[in-house]
């Protein structure tokens, strides 16, 4: 039998998301499952080869017929080495062969990228089809991002370029993570904003959001940010408005930096559509270079959560291609 088909894998804190796709891309088998992250690494690579077990039994075909499988992950990785180094969400993932610990199982080719390059591979067949510069950025409960500059991905020394949610925005800001203060991310992603929205209700302003969740601020979701925008709430309209007035003069910098032709915002905290992208986009044109400026587009990612399955197919083939010819 012909090998046809190829696996993409988008590893999450929550769900496993798995894809079954032919040689052209299009979409035999999809499926999502449990990860079960707190039962450790080796349960969690488990739960992988179950995803991949039930793609084969419905999409009805052999492993044989399997060229190669693509896993985005996220966190720290050595995609060459075939080793995720850390992932934040994932108790005790640390120094983990992905590859090594998954090659027994399987007689093709397996690949490990960060989860954000993943979508940005996915994202590249979808919104940003046809350009040779660009930026996918996911935002979410972090701010993650990759880069396609001529025509190719950015890595970086340590495969790690593209850290736009950790360019330093403000000297004394809120503490990340990273060990820095007042990165992007802190502040533009769901917990960010979500964050920035609780300051203003301790300084004594007031929102409808206090009366949905019975004054208990721990209940306050990026989602209820924007259905009280909807509503004409002055409090959430502010805090969307200074959301996406940081994020473009972030945008600014990286527009002038890198020259891109299209910046594609993803992520669940995109679904806020044009509450947030206008200020993005008003800012952007008042700050980023007038010529670097007008020729960047930016739009709301296409494909979805789909984005991180195909394009850890596409990232698969493509580096099996590469050896191949090598």
């Amino acid at each position: 039998m012909e090998d046809t088909y190829i696996i993409g894998i988008d590893l999450g804190g929550t769900n496993i998301k798995a894809g079954l796709f032919n040689k052209q891309f299009a979409a035999i088998e999809e499926l999502s499952i449990p990860t079960e992250a707190a039962e450790g690494p080796d349960h969690v690579l488990e739960r992988i080869r179950l995803a991949v077990a039930q793609l084969c039994e419905r999409g009805g075909i052999e492993e044989r017929q399997i060229s190669c499988m693509g896993l985005g992950i996220p966190g720290l990785l050595d995609p060459e080495e075939g080793l995720s180094v850390f992932s934040p969400n994932f108790p005790g993932w640390e120094q983990v062969h992905v590859v090594n610990e998954m090659k027994p199982y399987y007689g093709f080719d397996i690949y490990i990228d960060n989860d954000v390059r993943v979508n940005l591979y996915g994202e590249w067949q979808g919104a940003g089809r046809g350009y040779r510069n660009l930026l996918l950025l996911t935002l979410g409960t972090g701010l993650g991002s990759g880069i396609v500059h001529d025509g190719k991905v950015l890595y970086g020394t340590t495969f790690s370029a593209g850290e736009i949610g950790h360019m330093n925005m403000f000297r004394q800001g809120r503490p990340c993570r990273c060990g820095s203060s007042g990165c992007l991310g802190r502040y533009v992603s769901a917990v960010g904003m979500v964050n920035t929205f609780k300051e203003k209700l301790k300084e004594g302003r007031a929102s409808v959001i206090e009366t949905w969740t019975e004054h208990n601020t721990e209940r306050i979701t990026a989602k209820m940010i924007s259905e009280a925008y909807d509503l004409g709430d002055r409090l959430a309209m502010d805090v969307m408005h200074e959301t996406g007035e940081l994020l473009g003069f972030g945008l600014a910098n990286v527009i002038n930096l890198l020259n891109p032709e299209l910046i594609i915002i993803g992520g669940g905290m995109s679904a806020a559509g044009d509450r947030l992208l206008q200020r993005v986009r008003e800012t952007v044109d008042a700050h980023a270079l007038k010529l670097s400026g007008s020729h960047c587009r930016i739009v709301q990612a296409g494909l979805g959560s789909r984005a991180g399955t195909l394009g850890a197919a596409v990232y698969a083939n493509q580096r099996r291609l590469t050896q191949t010819k090598g």
